[in-house]
């Protein structure tokens, strides 16, 4: 079974300009980014593939730890990516993922070390990083914690 998905795209001017974007649940202004010498409007496609590859990543996580009867109380990801520009070629370098999985109090030493080996599987089970793969080097740095009671005590796995 395959699942199209559409974009339409609107781009008014020149390279300094920008454009909108709509893909279903995505309406946004497109622009090149401050940093690359853009007027910084809206969002541009080095955000966007990076938070392809950031929710790619979560839902995969979740949908891996939910199969493993591992319920988090909390799970959030931070993620980076790295873009060089070298004479003015630009190379999408790296993606580096960091999830924070805060497991309920009273969780054993096997669902931790499970939640941490998930943290690490998820990356090559989710679809835009292997649709990426070869290209963009990815990274995963999980911190696995515990909760208990009013705060959380890091457990070194």
């Amino acid at each position: 079974m395959k699942h199209p998905f559409h974009l339409k795209a609107v781009w008014n001017g020149g390279r300094n300009s920008e454009g909108h974007i709509d893909a279903g649940g995505l309406r946004t202004v497109i622009s090149i980014p401050q940093e690359m010498g853009g007027p910084g409007t809206g969002t541009n496609p080095d955000e966007m593939l990076l938070g392809a590859a950031a929710t790619c990543y979560l839902i995969t996580l979740a949908a891996m730890l939910e199969r493993s009867e591992i319920v988090p109380e909390a799970l959030t990801l931070a993620s980076e990516a790295t873009v060089d520009v070298t004479n003015n070629v630009f190379t999408y370098e790296k993606i580096v993922h960091k999830p924070s999985i805060v497991l309920q109090a009273g969780a054993t030493p096997a669902q931790l070390k499970m939640a941490e080996r998930l943290a690490h599987k998820a990356e090559a089970s989710c679809m835009i990083s292997r649709a990426v793969a070869g290209n963009v080097s990815i990274e995963t740095k999980p911190v696995v914690e515990i909760a208990h009671g009013s705060g959380q005590a890091r457990v070194e796995l």
